[in-house]
């Protein structure tokens, strides 16, 4: 694998209308964050970015219900959703919210580019109105029977039945999410994003990607290109970002859709992190340089969006598609290297629904169990290329068997044993043909294992990293090095510096995964500085939310440019001083199972 790559890890923006629960992490956080980690050890140029997205109705329906303006609403879960991220490890250079400033220029430029090349046009639609309120609903807010596979549960926008976009107009028997209601059509004037016109181009930039995305996302891709419509833009709401044209920016109630914008959060995030450096046009080294890639993560309702509408979207701003064009001010922008797309996460068989409590949220998550036994499991056994079904049964044998009783005991062992008898990293001495075979296995699994993170392969590649700690368990209970202390203590002190080498190649394997307590690990055999970066809180500062003086707002980032962690096997120091180890994971009791049950069944109601 070459270095020095500039890789845009972009990740889905979670909805700021509530705190976020594992399925959304299992999608969007923990395996962008896997792949930006791994590829920074291996030394590549990562920008990982993302934020909240913060317009549209849902968030201003929200606001009414709690009696609080829609600014106030987005600050409050904006603020939660930061700290629940940071909790979970995730290394974002910058993560912030779609309400900024600078957002709003940007998303207007990309409706600029995209309406003087002729890919945006106004047009008279019916729109849904409550009858009751005069306001207008969003198109997700309704839902009815899709009039083409005949689903009874089909949103407005999208069947998620056939994969169908759809109008709310087009809903048989549609009814309003919020009350119930029929909704009222009327006519409203909107714009449009042409997506016909990027049929040919979509196809065969599509149809390139064979043998690189995952199978199921880019089937359901080409799928969709048989039914591509002219797609609203804009919305009946005082919540968004202005039209950018005369005689549209100022009417008070219309604004760009939240979809529009928030697919845009992409690139003005990259450019929010350019200008937070002191360099404005850094972003540039990731959105224009033809070696540049980019890999979008999310869950597999946002396929349609990643995959068709946002590369339609650049190809207009570039002048790509039927009707040509030149690009905006900004320059031509690259189209993702991949869409990878994880399936859905239920929970004890069910689907996860905040609103009928049927729930896990980060927060209440992490108060009871450990960021990095949340990670493993969704890794090892979450939803990466299949719908999976989380159980507390599963995460406790999980963590129990695999991370105390596996990774954690050797580590805990091992250095105990050493600390104790040696009190240092032993030297070795002469090795024989098993120690030597335990440890070409253990650097040979760099090339294993970075492959497999690469492709986005996270469970085989998890798999592998733990089947090379199940070797050294075994290599340590067959050498058993506990017998050797009298009989032969030179001997002892081999087997233990080979299994200390062991521990810190795995340790560094594991690290992508489980960066918290490789960091641990990397303490424990002595390493001075910082082995992984962790994120943190820091404020940007800027107008929010359209209006009023700069305001300051939290967003995350981190320093991940000085960490010691490498993708290798590097040699541990003989002499090294150690410390008696402290558990690197706590087991759970098996009572925890009913615990949870009991709690979720009472949430449920």
């Amino acid at each position: 694998m070459s270095s020095k790559r500039h890789i845009l890890t972009a990740v889905a923006w979670p909805y700021a209308n509530g705190p976020r629960h594992i399925g959304h992490v299992s999608g969007f956080g923990v395996p962008s964050d896997v792949f930006a980690r791994f590829q920074r050890m291996s030394g590549n140029h990562v920008l990982m970015v993302s934020g909240t997205d913060e317009h549209g109705t849902p968030v201003q329906v929200l606001a009414d219900q709690e009696g609080v303006t829609a600014r106030e609403l987005a600050d409050r879960y904006n603020r939660i959703i930061v700290e629940d991220l940071v909790a979970l490890g995730l290394s974002y250079d910058l993560f912030t919210r779609t309400t900024t400033g600078n957002h709003y220029s940007v998303a207007q430029e990309l409706f600029t580019g995209l309406y003087e090349n002729g890919y945006v046009f106004a047009r008279t639609t019916k729109g849904a109105v409550s009858p009751t309120t005069g306001r207008t609903l969003p198109d997700r807010y309704i839902e009815g029977t899709c009039p083409i596979c005949g689903y009874n549960g089909a949103r407005g926008d999208q069947c998620d039945n056939c994969g169908n976009q759809l109008d709310p107009v087009d809903l048989i028997d549609p009814r309003s999410k919020i009350d119930g209601e029929t909704p009222e059509f009327v006519d409203t004037e909107h714009f449009m994003l042409d997506l016909p016109a990027f049929a040919a181009a979509l196809g065969d930039w599509l149809r390139a990607q064979a043998g690189q995305w995952r199978p199921n996302v880019l089937k359901f891709s080409l799928n969709l290109l048989d039914d591509l419509q002219p797609r609203a833009i804009t919305r009946d709401l005082d919540w968004g970002v202005p039209i950018p044209l005369e005689g549209w920016s100022e009417q008070a109630n219309k604004r760009l859709y939240v979809w529009f914008d928030a697919v845009i959060g992409y690139l003005s995030a990259a450019v929010e992190w350019a200008a937070r450096t002191g360099d404005p046009d850094a972003w540039r080294r990731w959105w224009q340089a033809e070696d540049a890639e980019s890999y979008y993560f999310m869950g597999k309702d946002n396929i349609v969006f990643h995959a068709e509408i946002w590369p339609a979207m650049l190809m207009g701003y570039n002048g790509d598609g039927d009707r040509g064009g030149d690009p905006g001010s900004l320059g031509r922008l690259n189209l993702p290297t991949e869409v990878v797309s994880s399936e859905f996460l239920t929970m004890e068989g069910r689907k996860f629904s905040s609103s009928r409590r049927v729930v896990i949220y980060v927060r209440d998550f992490l108060e009871r169990y450990s960021a990095d036994a949340l990670r493993y499991y969704i890794i090892a056994a979450g939803p990466e290329t299949q719908d999976t079904d989380f159980t507390w049964a599963e995460f406790v044998r999980r963590n129990n068997d695999e991370l105390v009783a596996t990774w954690g005991n050797l580590v805990n062992r091992s250095i105990a044993m050493a600390a104790k008898n040696i009190g240092a990293v032993p030297e070795a001495g002469e090795l024989t043909d098993e120690d030597r075979r335990v440890l070409d296995a253990s650097r040979a699994a760099f090339d294993t294992v970075g492959a497999l993170l690469d492709r986005s392969k996270f469970k085989a590649a998890l798999q592998e990293a733990m089947r090379t700690v199940a070797e050294a368990n075994k290599y340590v209970s067959d050498q058993a090095p506990w017998a050797l202390k009298k009989t032969d203590p030179e001997r002892m002190a081999t087997v233990l510096h080979v299994a200390l080498q062991l521990i810190d190649d795995a340790k560094t394997l594991l690290t992508p995964f489980l960066p918290e307590s490789a960091n641990k690990v990397y303490a424990m055999l002595g390493g001075t500085g910082t082995w992984a970066g962790m994120p943190r809180i820091d404020e940007g500062v800027d107008v929010v939310g359209g209006a009023g003086e700069p305001t300051s707002y939290p967003v995350i980032t981190g320093d991940y440019a000085g960490d010691a962690a490498v993708w290798a096997s590097v040699p541990i120091r003989p002499g090294t001083p150690l410390s008696a180890p402290t558990p690197l994971f706590a087991k759970l009791d098996p009572s925890v199972v009913d615990e949870e049950l009991a709690r979720l069944e009472q949430a449920a109601g």
